[in-house]
């Protein structure tokens, strides 16, 4: 695991120690490998959701894909 030193003005040095305290995190460090996974996700989510909207849709979601989509659910489960 690599070491990185990050400077903080005291209001936000002040607001990660209550952060750990108050949230159950053992180390700040914790703390904010937490807060960039979360970042990463949220990145990758719109990233997804970016190339959804540009794509063109394969079908119609109309009552036939939804009936479709309940038994494939449904088969899937027996």
């Amino acid at each position: 695991m690599s070491t990185m030193n990050i400077s903080l003005p005291d209001a936000l040095k002040s607001f990660v120690d209550d952060q750990v305290s108050q949230r159950g995190y053992g180390t700040s460090s914790e703390y904010v490998r937490e807060l960039i996974r979360k970042d990463q996700d949220r990145q990758r989510l719109r990233n997804l959701l970016l190339e959804g909207a540009a794509s063109s849709p394969a079908a119609p979601a109309d009552d036939n894909y939804f009936d479709a989509l309940r038994n494939r659910v449904r088969n899937a489960k027996a």
